[in-house]
């Protein structure tokens, strides 16, 4: 992949877009991806309060100016930044969320790799834990059932990933109207759309939260209702990644399931923009490592 730079910059300027972002993971990511490839740069947190609309023009001025060479956007300005863009790819129409942007052809384009990042870790994650019986996770099996959790930018793009890998999705919210906006916007599939509180969660192969329930600081919060007991052969892949083990990975944990964090959906979607940005592709473990064995 090419980067969209024609000149590549001396130093590269990138940064992250959300709030909160105390905790975030992405400039420990980026710093080691520029290491890595012997690029000279900086990864930049932008703590943008969610109805600062203004901050959001004036922070993707500096994108437009030349003076950022790329920006990622997390919770809560997914969907706030598309207004503000020029171009969307024909990805980031479809699932109707931004995480990275990047300047070409003097146009500020909005892009994800949110989708392509999630659906390559949950591929490794089934498959390894599955032993690697490739049977149990092809496109072209039947009754591939996902349950996504939540709503927001980040589950329409796991909702995106799963849609195009053959899986059938529901999508159970707390608010049931935005679940049902979500479920609309991929009418031509079969999504359905329901109440967190309604879930029959036998049915199940795939569990996804993609709500921030269980995030630092309130890491004693769960989406699964208490009274709800996990079926016995379900995966379950938490979008969050911060604690090292969520609430939801760890009761799953203890009855026996399979249940990862999103910290690899983190580095995968973190190395595709990266990529975007710089034409560099960075090798996975040195970013892991880097997480890992963070500076002090």
């Amino acid at each position: 992949m090419n980067s969209p730079f024609t000149l590549h910059p001396s130093s590269f300027h990138l940064g992250l877009i959300g709030y909160p972002l105390s905790h975030s993971l992405s400039p420990i990511i980026h710093t080691a991806a520029l290491k890595t490839c012997g690029l000279a740069g900086e990864y930049s947190l932008f703590s943008i309060a969610p109805d600062d609309k203004q901050g959001l023009k004036v922070l993707l001025n500096r994108c437009r100016s030349g003076e950022l060479h790329g920006l990622n956007v997390t919770i809560p300005h997914k969907q706030n930044v598309i207004e503000l863009l020029d171009e969307l790819t024909p990805t980031t129409q479809a699932i109707g969320a931004v995480n990275t942007i990047y300047l070409k052809d003097e146009k500020l384009i909005g892009d994800n790799t949110d989708a392509a990042g999630f659906l390559s870790d949950l591929k490794k994650f089934v498959n390894k834990e599955a032993g690697k019986q490739v049977n149990t996770y092809t496109s072209t099996q039947v009754n591939k059932m996902a349950l996504v959790l939540g709503a927001g930018g980040s589950a329409r793009a796991v909702v995106y990933a799963l849609l195009n890998d053959g899986w059938e999705v529901t999508i159970a919210a707390r608010r049931i109207e935005q679940a049902q906006e979500l479920a609309t916007s991929f009418a031509q599939y079969a999504v359905l759309s329901m109440s967190i509180t309604d879930l029959p969660l036998s049915t199940f192969h795939l569990i996804v939260n993609a709500t921030p329930l269980g995030m630092t600081p309130n890491i004693n919060s769960s989406p699964i209702p208490e009274n709800l007991p996990l079926p016995a052969s379900v995966f379950i892949y938490d979008l969050v990644y911060n604690p090292r083990e969520t609430k939801l990975v760890r009761e799953a944990s203890q009855q026996g399931l399979h249940a990862t964090t999103g910290l690899g959906m983190l580095i995968e979607q973190a190395a595709l923009s990266f990529e975007i940005w710089t034409g560099h592709n960075p090798p996975r473990e040195t970013l892991y490592n880097a997480v890992s064995n963070p500076p002090h």
